[in-house]
């Protein structure tokens, strides 16, 4: 049997500054694909990357993805050369040594704003491949590097993430979501959560925030046709190596029993017999069995602090419209063009003043807000797992603070397309 998609294990982690399990800060599990999110570093001086390019290089990962964070400041040409000796006064580095550094790593693929196709060739390995997208870009705070002031300034940088992206590996986390600080609330980026609704990839990992590090499974809402950027539901992951020798894993797979409701275009999930003892996924109830710790996760209401972006009085009128004509066949979700069909054209020409193809919007294509740039022929990305791997357990100080210091690395078994001709009758 051939499958057309198969088991690959990814580790993430993030927010290392300095740590390495090389000095024994945390240990790194082994896997199929190594990420790491940012903030390799303090201050991203020379001596410090290329001790942090030395044990990722030396790690035993057919792939291995690093960006950069706001920490890693070297690596910010722009920023450094007007900030540097705010940091490095007394020893300047050089920001083209420090780049070429990761750049220039035969088995790094580092990531500054931009994407990579990855296939994993081993014959011994899952042979599976994805499309992964990585940027070092956070919200502005304090005087660090890669930081954007504005909403516009960020919409304008995430709106390059393109749509076939499987994984989104950013140094900040979307807002609302993994992103919980003390001192700051919630911290993450809403023109990357609106991004992230629109690409829908199946996993987006992140760091930044260490508070926040844990893991989210988000079901988009795309069928509401008044509310922008929508979510159906949220789920919190229960971390099944908290305070414990266990590993700290996420079971994405359809054998565990919990496989992600998001299947791109020519990859059809596979008919298969679930392992005896783990329930099947069933859309759109979950059934979670806390059988398996690997795939706990909790039912988690939005923040009541979450507002969508206001609504046209136009979207709002075509929105009605289609409640009142009732509902319309699912085809047209999947193969609506907007520049065709007479049913569709006929409703939208009733619809006075309609927009056509308003960003973030869900329903159905006649209601004329239809975002059909994301959704025509992507209906079944559904579901996103976003990721907070930081490393450091507390926040950033250049003085020790007591208590935990580490956190473990997050493993995450998903199931990615296969690409080579393989056959495995197990699927395990």
């Amino acid at each position: 049997m051939k499958p057309t998609r198969q088991k690959t294990r990814i580790v993430c982690i993030s927010d290392t500054h300095n740590a390495s399990p090389v000095d024994g800060g945390f240990k790194l599990p082994k896997g199929d694909v190594l990420i790491h999110a940012g903030d390799m570093t303090n201050q991203g001086s020379l001596s410090e990357l290329r001790r942090t390019v030395d044990w990722i290089e030396r790690a035993d990962f057919e792939a291995k993805i690093v960006i950069a964070g706001n920490h890693d400041i070297t690596l910010d040409a722009d920023f450094y050369a007007r900030h540097g000796l705010c940091f490095h006064n007394q020893h300047p580095q050089s920001s083209m040594e420090c780049v070429e550094l990761l750049t220039n790593s035969p088995s790094i693929t580092y990531l500054d704003h931009g994407s990579a196709n990855i296939r994993l060739a081993k014959p011994d390995g899952p042979r599976t491949a994805f499309k992964v997208f990585g940027s070092p870009y956070s919200p502005a705070r304090g005087l660090w590097a890669f930081g954007y002031d504005s909403l516009e300034k960020a919409s304008r940088l995430w709106d390059q993430i393109p749509s076939d992206t499987d994984v989104v590996v950013t140094h900040t986390p979307p807002k609302y979501h993994c992103d919980e600080s003390t001192d700051r609330g919630s911290a993450g980026c809403e023109a990357l959560r609106q991004t992230l609704w629109r690409v829908r990839p199946r996993l987006a990992i992140c760091g930044h925030v260490h508070e926040g590090r844990g893991a989210e499974r988000i079901l988009w809402d795309l069928d509401a046709p008044n509310i922008t950027y929508k979510e159906n539901h949220t789920l919190q992951w229960i971390d099944p190596g908290q305070d414990n020798k266990k590993q700290s894993i996420i079971d994405l797979t359809f054998i565990g029993g919990a496989d992600l409701d998001n299947t791109a275009v020519g990859d059809e999930t596979q008919k298969l017999v679930p392992v005896p003892g783990h329930y099947p996924y069933i859309s759109p109830s979950r059934r979670l069995p806390t059988s398996n710790p690997s795939m706990a996760f909790k039912s988690r209401i939005q923040s009541s602090t979450m507002a969508a972006p206001p609504v046209s009085n136009e979207c709002i009128a075509a929105a009605a419209l289609v409640s009142s004509i009732g509902p319309q066949p699912t085809e047209w979700l999947s193969s609506y063009n907007p520049t065709v069909t007479n049913e569709a054209s006929s409703v939208s020409d009733a619809i006075e003043g309609a927009v056509t193809g308003t960003r973030g919007h869900g329903g159905i294509p006649i209601s004329g807000c239809y975002d059909a740039e994301v959704l025509s022929g992507r209906m079944g990305r559904k579901e996103t797992c976003v990721i907070n791997a930081a490393i450091r357990a507390s926040s950033w100080s250049p003085r020790r603070t007591v208590g935990k210091q580490f956190n473990k690395a997050i493993v995450v078994d998903i199931d990615l397309p296969v690409w080579g001709d393989v056959v495995d009758d197990t699927l395990g």
